[in-house]
């Protein structure tokens, strides 16, 4: 089968077209012909050597697939061949076949195509569980989200001001910014401004945020830290600068701020925090409540230029490989 896979780290360029082995289907598993791929910061990580896990090589990336069922192992019985699924996997994704544990795949609703369908399990889950498992979210707080025109900056402003927030978004053009305030954001602010931490607290009237999202490192990280009121949350689940920031804990103290990390993984060892977050969020986007937004659809051959422009910040919403 055709892959997309890379024997060295570095930029785009290390990732290149191969024929692998179709994996090999065990006990309890299931072999899925791949429609769909969701390529999220994680595979440009992954791609760097610059992951949270360590990345082996040669690696193939891609956690995030949609598909139809082709085969399935001795003791899966809960689908057939034929059946649309979408999944997440630990690496493997950009290739024409995937094997996963039959446990792990989720229905893809009639009403949903394979594009959008990919664009829920990996940014869905991460906007939903960023804001309530994490930022522990009550009606009538302000949320400042950055990227807000991304794959999971999209959906976390909507289920934001689904639950009741006041949304404050950020992103890189007036394009982007106007994305977002048509899916929900009170106000919008351009982050490659350089006084965009005012322009924040003018909308908050001088009080700052409870909760932030915040995925990009460096000089937005410390910026958005002053962006907090008392007793704030900043949630961080990336570092897409690649600039890791430095942090003095007792600069937290004084007005009792929290910094979390949220790693999705650790999620899904949790079945319960899983299915239900999931049951959700597919309600939200059969009720039409919850909009996704597919930003570009490429070949699998296309995958150095959409890593490209996905850390070039090129892009708005979930971009997705076919092979």
């Amino acid at each position: 089968m055709k892959a997309i896979q890379f024997k060295e780290y570095g930029g785009p360029e290390v990732l290149e077209s191969v024929q692998v082995e179709d994996p090999a289907l065990g006990e309890g598993e299931v072999k899925i012909k791949v429609t769909a791929i969701g390529v999220n910061y994680a595979d440009t990580a992954r791609r760097e050597g610059a992951y949270v896990v360590p990345t082996p090589l040669p690696f193939i990336p891609g956690a995030e697939v949609a598909g139809v069922v082709e085969q399935t192992g001795k003791g899966a019985d809960q689908f057939k061949k034929g059946d649309r699924v979408v999944t997440l996997i630990g690496s493997g994704g950009y290739a024409e076949y995937v094997v996963t544990k039959e446990s792990n795949l989720i229905p893809v609703p009639e009403e949903l195509d394979d594009e959008n369908a990919v664009a829920i399990p990996l940014q869905g889950l991460t906007a939903y569980h960023l804001l309530t498992t994490m930022g522990r979210l009550e009606k009538g707080e302000t949320v400042l989200i950055h990227a807000a025109a991304g794959g999971v900056g999209s959906l976390a402003v909507q289920l934001a001001k689904h639950y009741g927030a006041e949304v404050i978004a950020t992103a890189s053009s007036e394009e982007k910014l106007n994305l977002a305030k048509e899916l929900g954001a009170d106000h919008t602010v351009n982050y490659t401004n350089p006084n965009w931490r005012d322009e924040v607290m003018e909308a908050t009237d001088g009080r700052g945020v409870d909760i932030a999202l915040e995925m990009a490192g460096g000089d937005i990280f410390h910026e958005t830290v002053k962006c907090m009121r008392s007793f704030g949350r900043l949630v961080v689940y990336g570092v897409a600068s690649g600039n890791p920031p430095q942090m003095y804990p007792s600069g937290l103290m004084n007005r009792n701020l929290s910094v979390i990390g949220f790693f999705l993984p650790q999620i899904m060892k949790k079945p319960v925090l899983f299915e239900k977050s999931l049951k959700e969020l597919l309600k939200l986007v059969n009720t039409g409540e919850l909009k996704l937004t597919v930003g570009g659809v490429y070949n699998l051959d296309e995958a150095a230029h959409v890593h490209e422009i996905l850390q070039a910040r090129k892009t708005k919403g979930k971009l997705v490989l076919k092979p």
